[in-house]
């Protein structure tokens, strides 16, 4: 059974559709897109919430391709025609890599930002956790409850860690509390189901691409998205340092820069292509 996706729009110009996170919705992306967006005239960006998150029902999805299939109907009505980029965040970047095979000739360019490589947990090139600033007697100060919502904590610093309690409050947490997890996690726990049936590799995509991975990232790492290299020739890689899975956390002032820049190659694409 189709359904519509539910969608936030801002702006007007050439669009870009954004694609958040497993378990995660529009808002997120939100957070970290728009102090850049909406600083760039001419963009009208387009925040999807997939099935099963955000404002959307799952409407009985089944597994990756669904989604995939879905986001497709989705562009098809709102885009049609029309040429735009696509920004993807972890599984997001998963099935961005997706929606650039299947329109070459329309989309402009690609940024994915953590990117899923590898949908088998087991499969995927991952450093184990280990924190860069260490400060125990600071730790020990933070609640029970917030050292159990908040995870590893990378840099134990007040600063920091008052930036990921302030981004799991206002986005993460909420996004998880209105995901359908009934739905959700047998697709999540199957790799089968959980991994395209297609394969992201078939050909080369030429637009302007932004690689940006963490090098602390302990969900999906940073190695396994190198290989990524060859099939973007156009693609500027960046692997940040201090950087964990929900980059940017605290200075977002690389993250920024990469993305304005971008911004500027997309524009230079489309000025060159005609779009």
């Amino acid at each position: 059974m189709a359904s519509h996706l539910s969608a936030r729009e801002i702006g007007e110009g050439f669009p870009i559709l954004i694609i958040h996170g497993w378990e995660m919705r529009g808002e997120v992306e939100e957070r970290d897109f728009e102090p850049i967006f909406s600083q760039i005239s001419g963009l009208r960006r387009i925040y999807v919430d997939l099935p099963g998150m955000g404002a959307t029902p799952a409407n009985g999805v089944k597994d990756q391709d669904e989604m995939y299939h879905r986001l497709l109907q989705f562009i098809e009505s709102r885009l049609g025609s029309s040429r735009f980029a696509v920004v993807g965040s972890s599984c997001g970047a998963y099935l961005a890599r997706a929606v650039a095979q299947k329109y070459p000739d329309q989309v402009d360019g690609l940024l994915l930002r953590v990117p899923l490589i590898e949908p088998a947990d087991s499969k995927r090139d991952v450093d184990p956790f280990k924190p860069l600033v260490e400060n125990e007697q600071f730790l020990s100060s933070i609640s029970a409850e917030d050292r159990a919502s908040l995870g590893n904590i990378l840099i134990q610093t007040p600063e920091y860690v008052e930036a990921l309690r302030k981004k799991y409050q206002e986005v993460y947490t909420p996004a998880m509390k209105a995901a359908d997890s009934k739905v959700l996690d047998p697709i999540r726990e199957d790799p089968n189901r959980y991994g395209l049936s297609f394969s992201l590799d078939e050909a080369k995509f030429l637009a302007p691409t932004l690689i940006v991975c963490g090098r602390q990232d302990t969900g999906v790492g940073h190695r396994d998205s190198l290989r990524l290299l060859e099939l973007y020739p156009r693609s500027t890689y960046a692997v940040l340092d201090r950087g964990t899975h929900g980059l940017p956390i605290g200075d977002r002032s690389l993250f920024d820069a990469l993305v304005r820049d971008w911004v500027s190659r997309v524009n230079e694409w489309r000025g060159r292509t005609g779009s």
